[in-house]
């Protein structure tokens, strides 16, 4: 891939089953007022962890999202469930504003771009420019994922089943390696605050691995609790770090219901 250095290796796609997602949920809506972004230290290496969800390694210019699930409200249409269609516009807008913050020099999304195996087609005109805008003048890798094994060419960009870059390896569904950055189970946490209880995306990490929330308007979410974190994380230090409204909260998995 042209303008990718030497130690950034691409892993080509191979195909995989798509598995069609069976939950129409939505991730809760709310304004996120731009704050300085905390670091997530991971295998040693320090990323900021942005309130839209996305994360940002300095040292090598990247951005990185996951699971952006765009034209979901369309999919749903066509099975006769009706939701509002911006769910699309609402994220590449989002995305936006990610990239303008950041200017990364290379993007990855993590898997599960496109709600399914035709979503691209679907994209309107002003949403495919709105996307060439983006990758203007950057690389730009996507992971393929489980709704979207067999990415097309014509989108621009590099189509991966993953990619390594020093110890950190970027991938769809997480495996609980040393090193591991996946999305696939879009981790959410509920915390009890001030006699209430508040649900919010997070990011899910033990300081070896992370799994990164769900960046998609209409993206769903699984209780950081459920055993397949458990599965991945199998340490005690497992925290989850909730996207607030100005800033990241650091809180243990286990104080999480």
């Amino acid at each position: 891939m042209p303008g990718l250095d030497p130690g950034i290796h691409v892993f080509l796609c191979a195909a995989k089953t798509w598995m069609a997602g069976t939950s129409p949920a939505m991730t809760e809506m709310m304004v996120v007022t731009v704050a300085p972004p905390s670091t997530l230290e991971i295998a040693g290496v320090c990323m900021l962890a942005d309130l839209s969800g996305a994360l940002f390694w300095q040292e090598q210019q990247l951005l990185v999202v996951s699971d952006l699930h765009l034209e979901k409200g369309s999919s749903f249409a066509m099975r006769g469930v009706l939701l509002p269609p911006y769910d699309t516009v609402a994220t590449l807008g989002r995305l936006a504003a990610v990239i303008a913050r950041h200017d990364p020099r290379l993007v990855i999304a993590l898997g599960d771009s496109f709600h399914d195996r035709r979503a691209h087609e679907r994209l309107s005109g002003d949403d495919r420019d709105a996307l060439s805008a983006m990758q203007a003048r950057r690389d730009w890798i996507w992971i393929s994922g489980n709704h979207d094994p067999a990415l097309p060419p014509d989108l621009g960009g590099v189509v991966a089943s993953e990619v390594a870059i020093g110890p950190i390896a970027f991938r769809h569904e997480p495996t609980g390696a040393a090193g591991e950055i996946a999305g696939h189970l879009h981790p959410k946490a509920r915390v009890a605050t001030r006699g209430r209880s508040m649900e919010r995306r997070c990011f899910a990490s033990d300081g070896e691995r992370a799994v990164m929330p769900a960046f998609g308007a209409y993206t769903g979410g699984l209780s950081i609790r459920d055993v397949a974190f458990a599965k991945i994380f199998r340490n005690a230090g497992l925290m989850a770090h909730v996207l607030g409204d100005n800033k990241l909260h650091a809180i243990a998995a286990s104080r999480c219901h």
